[in-house]
């Protein structure tokens, strides 16, 4: 049976998107709130997969549940939308038995570092050779708003009307700490520099993770008057400092004090495919 598909979205008749070869393009226009900055995440990755100049063949995509996790059904890839917080584990498989897969999960923070934490934490220590991109809103955007793992202390949600009361995590030192080789983090203003950075960590063999910060208005950033989504960036003007090779432990947020962006951490150490090869050849695995 034919399966029916809706003609390309055209915002201005005739004009084509430049990364159409990478997009879904029947599944646009996208769900995601005016002023959100997921498209922004979603384009820079594209044009970072098209500067490595890498066979769509060869790359997968995998995601998680939330918002962030609709960026898979977007892509003209082979591209995984899995259950809550198991998008590494798919991830991993994937690798696994295909090492020669450029893998990339691409997420939020609360289905990679709540209820998909786990699999992070291991996943760096062996030193996988995946890319993690992690968009951090600060709150579970998709059902409603809630307190998430990196809300920010004092910050309030639908679950923390009078302001959040937990210690939030600093992904950038939680990433560093379990032994990513690769670290770093920008904000969805930051355009070129975030390209780069997708461009490096995907380069880059082993475990590598790049935080996103990135606008809620919907849900963050009305609940924390910070205003729509060009308010937040311009938040973001006045709040992000550039430092890089800065220490990991320097990367806290706190709501309406400067925080860090850059890269944190780039070293090179063996693979968990390098280590697994060795000792397989050590036993005569290749005999």
């Amino acid at each position: 049976m034919q399966v029916k598909t809706k003609p390309a979205f055209e915002i201005v008749p005739g004009a084509r998107h430049p990364m159409e070869k990478y997009l879904r393009t029947d599944r646009i226009p996208h769900i995601w709130c005016s002023g959100c900055g997921l498209g922004t995440v979603l384009g820079n990755f594209l044009y970072a997969l098209d500067e490595l100049g890498w066979d769509p063949d060869e790359v997968a995509v995998v995601s998680g549940i939330g918002c962030t996790g609709r960026i898979a059904g977007y892509l003209k890839l082979d591209a995984y939308h899995t259950t809550h917080g198991r998008a590494i584990p798919f991830a991993t498989g994937l690798k696994l038995a295909n090492p020669k897969l450029h893998v990339a999960v691409i997420s939020g923070d609360g289905d990679l570092f709540a209820i998909g934490g786990n699999h992070l934490i291991h996943a760096a220590r062996r030193n996988l050779d995946l890319t993690v991109v992690c968009v951090n809103n600060f709150n579970y955007g998709m059902t409603g708003g809630q307190c998430g793992p990196t809300t920010p202390l004092d910050g309030k949600t639908t679950t923390t009307p009078f302001g959040n009361f937990e210690h939030p995590f600093n992904l950038v030192h939680l990433a560093a700490s379990a032994g990513a080789s690769y670290v770093a983090r920008w904000t969805t203003l930051d355009g070129r520099r975030l390209q780069k950075g997708l461009v490096e960590a995907m380069a880059h063999e082993g475990f590598t993770f790049v935080e996103v910060i990135s606008p809620c208005p919907t849900n963050y950033g009305r609940r924390n008057r910070i205003g729509e989504g060009l308010d937040e960036l311009r938040y973001y003007a006045d709040h992000a400092v550039i430092r890089h090779g800065a220490d990991p432990k320097e990367a806290e947020i706190v709501s309406g004090k400067p925080f860090l962006v850059g890269k944190f951490v780039d070293v090179d150490k063996p693979t968990y495919h390098e280590m697994y090869a060795a000792k397989v050849a050590e036993m005569g695995g290749n005999k």
